[in-house]
């Protein structure tokens, strides 16, 4: 009997030790402003010191002048307001590696149980925890009873968004969590619940959900677990082929009668049951060895890992001429493609005939990858600050993401009946003779001296569906300008042709008159200087042409 009551003692002892210790532990959050602005004056001088190469999309004296707006702030902030203050100053290098995570944050952090995902007519409740499941499958109208996406853009400067893919595909996260839409001035108050106006079966309703400490979303490359308690509105009798096998890393399949063979590769790592060397050597090997006349590589969902791993795949692709020709070798990309897979993505866009397909990716072509932890002195917060500088492409080339040739998305109704129109615009591809760079095709026809075939050339791509993902106008601007003055009678042809194509332009038609006036063609000049005025007459273009034209008419 007496053990039995020194047991019970003991236990109730450590209860309120547990209880005393949790409760100091809470207090401990409760930083001063003296500390949490220690903590900005550190993270500032660490960036200096030994991470100044982050200064690339914003400038030193930038940063340093929103960091000085921030710790004067600071007092007149509640402990989550200065919390997610942090996660705004590094949301400014906009590198999706330099981070900072709720999950591991001092200040308490809530969200809903709710998954929201951008499709081409709106973001959607994709997935939520069953509690919830009705709520599947709705369109968001407003949050906090703000349009959403005035939430999108309100919450925007504390994700480190590398292009608007990157945070459609992990900063729509933060819509769930009241601190941050308290902080961001969307909610006049901190809440511990978020009202939803929604919009179902041609039904729109106001929902209100409580948060709770549980940050995490039971996924697998962006999909919910299906062992998990969470549900989301898929008909899962089926199964598209980029949601198959998720137990493997990767698998290919032979689709015989499209006589395509498709691959899914959702991590740059070897799998447990097949590296990516033997995978691939595979592959290639049922590729030669059968009738197949495309290979599709799917990496949507493929957000990196470890980029040593993936020469087998450029250097199997390069050496198959039977796949490696434009039409024939497609690669799906989508906003989750990151990281390491972008690397990979990289090198397929410029070592191999590889055609795009789906959405962009969301990382930068060069970005600053591969980080290192630093740990603020008081709060204790980890901060990933990023080190390593990946330059697969030229210095200077600073593209936001690669583009596909042939952009595709799913709609939220395509995706809950597993339907895959990104894969189908594969299987139904049957252009002959694609470009996959139209601007080196017709420079080299230029280079030849094939003037006439550069402009019936020119014409024949723009009116083309299938160049879509090209900026012909844009890119005509751009060399008909370099070549003005150095070598006049192909700008001529450039940017003749390009007014011809886009006779709606009055930028085209301005850059046209522009190049006629600098040859001293006055009369031919004046006539493409009224277009451009006729066009849009009180734009900054139409301005400009009417003074030029109003110059050379008093000569």
């Amino acid at each position: 009997m007496n053990n039995l009551i020194n047991f019970k003692t003991m236990k109730n002892i450590i209860i309120v030790f547990t209880l005393l210790l949790a409760t100091q532990v809470i207090a401990q959050k409760q930083l001063t402003t003296k500390e949490w602005r220690e903590d900005l004056r550190f993270l500032q001088t660490t960036v200096h010191k030994k991470f100044p190469f982050l200064f690339k999309k914003i400038s030193a004296q930038d940063f340093d002048a929103e960091v000085e707006t921030f710790y004067n702030a600071i007092p007149e902030m509640e402990q989550h307001e200065v919390a997610v203050g942090f996660f705004r100053m590094i949301a400014l290098f906009k590198y999706g590696h330099t981070r900072m995570s709720f999950s591991e944050n001092p200040v308490p952090f809530h969200a809903i149980p709710i998954d929201f995902y951008r499709f081409p007519d709106g973001i959607y409740i994709k997935a939520a925890h069953r509690d919830y499941k009705d709520l599947v499958g709705a369109k968001v109208l407003a949050i906090a009873g703000r349009p959403i996406e005035e939430v999108v853009k309100a919450v925007y400067t504390t994700v480190p968004a590398e292009n608007d893919m990157f945070n459609d595909a992990y900063g729509l996260d933060h819509m769930t969590i009241p601190e941050v839409l308290h902080a961001q001035g969307i909610t006049d108050n901190l809440l511990e619940e978020i009202a939803l106006k929604l919009e179902k079966d041609n039904k729109r309703f106001d929902y209100v959900v409580p948060a709770n400490a549980d940050l995490r979303v039971p996924m697998k490359y962006g999909e919910i677990r299906p062992d998990s308690d969470w549900v989301n509105g898929r008909d899962t009798t089926t199964t598209p082929y980029y949601l198959k096998h998720f137990e493997r890393v990767y698998y290919f399949d032979y689709l015989e009668k499209d006589k395509t063979v498709y691959v899914r590769h959702s991590r740059i790592q070897n799998d447990e049951k097949e590296d990516v060397a033997v995978f691939y050597k595979r592959l290639f090997e049922f590729v030669d060895s059968n009738d197949v006349e495309k290979l599709v590589l799917d990496v949507r969902l493929n957000g990196g890992g470890n980029n040593y791993l993936n020469k087998p795949i450029i250097t199997g692709v390069i050496a198959n001429k039977k796949i490696n020709q434009p039409g024939k070798f497609f690669v799906i990309t989508g906003r989750r493609t990151f990281s390491a897979c972008q690397n990979l993505i990289n090198e397929l866009d410029h070592y191999t005939n590889a055609l795009f397909v789906g959405e962009p990716s969301s990382e930068n072509i060069n970005f600053y990858g591969d980080n290192r932890k630093v740990t603020l002195p008081n709060s204790k917060t980890p901060v990933y600050l990023s080190f390593a500088w990946w330059q697969d492409r030229s210095p200077w080339d600073n593209a936001d993401y690669i583009k596909p040739h042939y952009p595709v998305q799913m709609s939220y109704q395509e995706y809950v009946t597993n339907q895959d129109p990104v894969l189908q615009s594969v299987l139904d591809f049957k252009s002959v003779n694609f470009v996959l760079n139209p601007m080196q095709y017709l420079t080299e026809l230029y280079t030849k001296g094939e003037m006439d075939l550069v402009a019936a050339e020119a014409k024949r791509m723009a009116n083309d569906p299938a160049y879509g993902f090209f900026d012909f106008e844009g890119e005509f601007d751009r060399v008909g300008g370099v070549l003005l003055g150095n070598d006049n009678q192909g700008a001529l042809l450039i940017l003749g042709t390009n007014a011809a194509l886009f006779p709606e332009s009055a930028n085209a038609q301005y850059n046209y008159a522009q190049a006629l006036r600098e040859t001293k063609d006055f009369e031919k000049a004046k006539t493409y200087y009224n277009k451009a005025i006729a066009i849009d007459a009180e734009s900054n273009i139409g301005k400009k042409a009417l003074r030029i034209l109003n110059k050379i008419s008093e000569k």
